[in-house]
């Protein structure tokens, strides 16, 4: 129990150190505008390399059909925004294209 109790202690000194350094030495440095707007693009990035593989393997042997869900994704999410809607479009998109195909 013990063995555990140091390990985990370890992992969270080696994942909090990384995060705590730059947020005591940046904090009151002004960051450029450049690269604030940089930074403000990681999360979507991110999330697209999350998500667009996943999406792309969740219909096997129609990639299509995943095509289409993502595009309507996409087109919902630039003129509502939000979370859910997109979500439901996208499942819905791909439904369609599933269910004209005769494939369910």
């Amino acid at each position: 129990m013990k063995n555990y109790l140091v390990l985990i202690i370890g992992m969270m000194l080696v994942t909090y150190i990384p995060r705590l350094v730059p947020l005591v030495t940046m904090s009151q440095k002004p960051i450029p505008p450049l690269v604030k707007k940089f930074l403000l693009y990681i999360p979507y990035t991110a999330l697209g390399a999350l998500i667009i593989p996943g999406a792309l393997q969740a219909t096997p042997g129609l990639p299509a059909a995943a095509l289409v869900g993502v595009g309507a994704t996409a087109v919902v999410s630039w003129f509502k925004g939000g979370l859910m809607l997109p979500v439901m479009s996208s499942i819905a998109a791909t439904f369609l294209v599933l269910y004209s195909l005769g494939t369910r």
